[in-house]
């Protein structure tokens, strides 16, 4: 099964419907957004963080035109020295490869170790923005949907500033 049709399989089980726009494969939201333009919905970027010691995870979901600040989320999640994932750790940890990273490889985590933190700026808006697994389609989701979708999988959607 491709990881297009488990994030699909995935939803239709849980009632969440989508709309579907297929690309070019792409790796960088400014790339997305030009193949999505005219469509609704609130572009986001996910980042896949961890501390040094690589024992916690911080998979972070905000608005794809805001800039992460670093110690300030640090300080957020009481953590320090935290980076961005590697290529390595993302297929490890969510099961995808950079430029796919969404809050749906939550389906791949098995350890179940990753925590999920979305910009507060976000969770108001109706309709949010990712990739399904991977970079060839840009699914457009319900807000709520998103946060069913993340406690479905057993996971707390904590809503802070970023």
């Amino acid at each position: 099964m491709t990881p297009i049709e488990q994030v699909a399989q995935k939803l239709k089980s849980l009632g969440i419907g989508y709309t579907s726009v297929e690309h070019p494969p792409v790796f960088t939201t400014e790339e997305a957004d030009k193949l999505i333009a005219g469509y609704a919905g609130t572009r986001t970027k996910t980042l896949l963080l961890n501390n040094s010691n690589k024992t916690e995870y911080y998979l972070v979901v905000m608005s794809d035109n805001v800039r992460l600040d670093l110690k300030k989320f640090q300080s957020t999640v009481q953590s320090t020295r935290l980076s961005m994932a590697s290529p390595e750790r993302l297929k490890i940890k969510l099961g995808v490869t950079p430029g796919s990273v969404s809050v749906f490889g939550l389906l791949n985590n098995v350890d179940h170790d990753v925590r999920v933190y979305f910009d507060e700026q976000i969770v108001s808006t109706e309709m949010l923005v990712f990739h399904p697994n991977d970079n060839t389609q840009t699914w457009f989701i319900k807000t709520g949907d998103v946060m069913k979708f993340v406690q479905e999988m057993g996971f707390e959607p904590n809503i802070v500033a970023l």
